[in-house]
């Protein structure tokens, strides 16, 4: 248990979530290597469990402990952040609001507002009002103390790697050793961030087109150059027609990108996506609505998890909410001219609704900057070169602000570290358990 608001240490209190992998060489044990997945929203006790077989047979697994925990809100902890019902949830992905009429904006506006309303209903101001990473880190000191590690050994993918940066600026002196893969760049404000990771899949899709145009069964054709407009031909007729998923759902527009995104993160998922839209073609929208599930955390049983909730409830209190109309306008033209495969063919409104965050009900507890880990050990930050969700810059904007070394991948996916490439894995493993850093950044290739 840890106390719902620190600065109120004796009042209420919350549990948070872990799952404890211990070291199969207790003589060397070294102690606990906490592990965090990104999200954020995102259940560490399950990336802990992934996890489990990638370091059974090697030092890490043999001399930590591996430490998965659930952030504040999220999964196994409690309470959790909880915002829509699964009906609520279904129903607003098929209520898919692709319209930049006035009357449009007007509704998209009201479903934000209704959201944010219900999230304070379900959740609590008090509970949303301390979900943030400021807050995470401090739970995080309080694991690694009750651990009985004297200093903390981190793993952060994503946005595991802002709660790594934050924590070093906060306890810079409790760490030990940190490799933080796929960075997000912390002095990066929302929009710019949003543009960027736009242009990350963007990027993605492009790289999936050229592959996927070698093949005879390419549903975007074969010429890549045309990619975009095959894609936008198959998905922008959704907004009115959705399409049959064969168990009684349809599928959206929305649906239909969400599931697209979900692919490009790895090129494991370029053969699915293809097949998702080969079906498309035919009206059948089965493969890519499962895809669309696995990322909004929709189990079979038609259940979800609160990823969703969760991500939004940690993003609007990390950053300042913005209301200004010319620049929320602004990041919409942005956003579009950086990934034109997510165009929805509408024009720029003359308003724009914002997002929950423009009504979130409590103010943010962190704003965008470098941070500053003065006496901070040398972490190892992983970046890899098409990452589409965090873009490789990221990475090299964290490293130098920490003072960190920079391990590139030149690869195209989304994190990479205990991922199955030797040179990145041996890298990482020989700076956890000895502190071992090359002499100059290292760079790896699939």
């Amino acid at each position: 248990m840890v106390p719902l608001d620190y600065a109120k240490p004796e009042g209420k209190t919350i549990t948070l979530g872990l799952l404890r992998r211990k070291a199969t060489d207790a003589g060397r044990r070294i102690g606990s290597l906490l592990v965090n997945p990104g999200g954020p929203g995102a259940s560490g006790m399950e990336a802990a469990a992934s996890l489990a077989s990638a370091v059974a047979n090697n030092d890490l697994g043999k001399q930590f402990d591996l430490v998965g925990f659930d952030p504040r809100g999220i999964g196994a902890s409690e309470p959790a952040v909880r915002c829509l019902t699964d009906q609520e949830r279904d129903a607003q992905r098929i209520d898919d609001i692709e319209d930049s009429s006035p009357s449009g904006v007007a509704k998209d506006e009201e479903r934000l507002k209704d959201y944010a309303n219900k999230c304070a209903q379900r959740t609590s101001t008090e509970m949303l009002a301390n979900v943030g990473t400021r807050d995470v880190v401090k739970d995080l000191d309080v694991m690694r103390s009750a651990l009985g590690d004297k200093k903390l050994t981190y793993l952060g993918f994503s946005y595991g790697t802002f709660i790594g940066s934050v924590y070093a600026e906060q306890f810079p002196a409790n760490v030990r050793a940190m490799i933080l893969d796929g960075a997000v760049d912390p002095s990066q404000n929302s929009v710019d961030a949003s543009v960027a990771q736009a242009a990350g899949f963007q990027k993605a899709f492009d790289q999936f087109a050229a592959w996927c145009a070698k093949r005879q069964d390419c549903a975007l054709g074969s010429d890549p150059s045309k990619a975009v407009q095959a894609y936008r031909d198959l998905v922008l007729p959704l907004i009115k027609n959705p399409v049959d998923t064969g168990d009684g759902r349809k599928l959206s527009y929305g649906d239909a990108t969400t599931a697209t995104i979900q692919a490009l993160y790895t090129e494991d998922l370029w053969e699915t996506l293809n097949s998702g839209l080969v079906q498309l073609k035919r009206q059948i929208g089965l493969t890519l609505m499962t895809m669309a599930d696995l990322y909004d955390g929709r189990g079979q049983d038609g259940k979800y998890t609160n990823v969703q909730d969760a991500f939004t409830a940690i993003q609007c209190v990390d950053n300042p909410r913005q209301t200004d109309q010319a620049a929320l306008l602004e990041a919409t033209r942005r956003s579009t001219a950086a990934a034109p495969f997510l165009d929805n063919g509408q024009p720029v409104p003359s308003e724009a609704p914002g997002d929950a965050c423009t009504y979130w009900p409590v103010p943010n507890t962190s704003q965008p900057h470098l941070p500053k880990a003065d006496g901070l050990p040398r972490t190892l930050v992983v970046s890899t070169t098409n990452d589409p969700a965090t873009p490789y810059q990221a990475g090299v904007n964290l490293a130098k602000a920490l003072g960190g070394f920079l391990l590139t991948y030149q690869s195209t996916q989304h994190t990479a570290f205990l991922q199955g490439n030797d040179c990145i894995d041996q890298v990482g493993v020989q700076y956890l358990v000895g502190l071992q850093l090359p002499s100059a950044d290292p760079r790896c290739s699939p």
